[in-house]
């Protein structure tokens, strides 16, 4: 069954655009041009992923909207935004809302397939055969990469896609100083270091949520991030 994928944009040129070239891919694409269209059509069936723009017609910020939806509805489910607007404080927004991935338009076509692949590649992995090396189990974390599972202290933690994989990328080698590069390889993403921030700052407030004393990520300044064993 090929997967769903949703384009919320409201650009009918270019919505019309990117359905064309994921259909080309073998995708099935559904394409809203308003928030209200979108989230009507979510409530009653999820995409197996959302490429989402953020100023949706005259609703400045109706992309942030439709991503809490979705993320209300589904921890797991890839959602990218995809738009023009390009600066830190709109990215470190969207991927605090659980986006997995913020691109702007002036990507080529080719990277944003490749995008789309890689976070597909990822949610695939739930369904393969589970072996040992996909149990981790450190002091108080535990993560199942077959069920895509994260506890700490016996209580579970939901996070996104991209968020388990690079929480696994530290864990796994816990102690050990993991390298941008090497967390953008282990966890098969390609982004900037300010994408990366935002995704370790967001993984290390939802253990906070949990544990006030949580300390076990430590930012090891210019070389990168290691899990702290206990």
């Amino acid at each position: 069954m090929s997967k769903r994928i949703a384009i919320v944009e409201d650009d009918p040129a270019i919505r019309d655009n990117y359905a064309s070239a994921l259909q080309k891919q073998g995708y099935e694409v559904v394409s809203y041009a308003t928030r209200q269209d979108a989230e009507a059509a979510f409530s009653q069936r999820l995409p197996d992923l959302a490429v989402v723009d953020i100023g949706l017609n005259d609703e400045i910020d109706g992309g942030f909207l439709v991503c809490q939806q979705l993320r209300s509805l589904s921890k797991t489910i890839p959602i990218i935004f995809f738009t023009a607007r390009d600066n830190d404080y709109d990215t470190i927004c969207g991927l605090r809302m659980g986006a997995d991935d913020y691109l702007t338009k002036d990507i080529s076509l080719p990277h944003l397939l490749a995008r789309i692949a890689a976070l597909f590649r990822r949610t695939e992995l739930l369904n393969q055969p589970q072996n040992p090396t996909d149990l981790i189990h450190t002091g108080w974390l535990k993560m199942d990469a077959n069920r895509m599972t994260v506890s700490w202290n016996d209580k579970s933690i939901e996070l996104t896609v991209t968020e388990f994989w690079m929480l696994h990328a530290i864990a796994k080698y816990a102690g050990h100083v993991k390298s941008r590069q090497q967390l953008m390889d282990e966890s098969k993403m390609v982004v900037d270091d300010t994408t990366i921030t935002s995704h370790i700052k967001r993984i290390r407030k939802k253990f906070v949520e949990l544990d006030p004393n949580f300390d076990r990520i430590e930012t090891v300044y210019g070389m990168g991030y290691r899990w702290k064993s206990a």
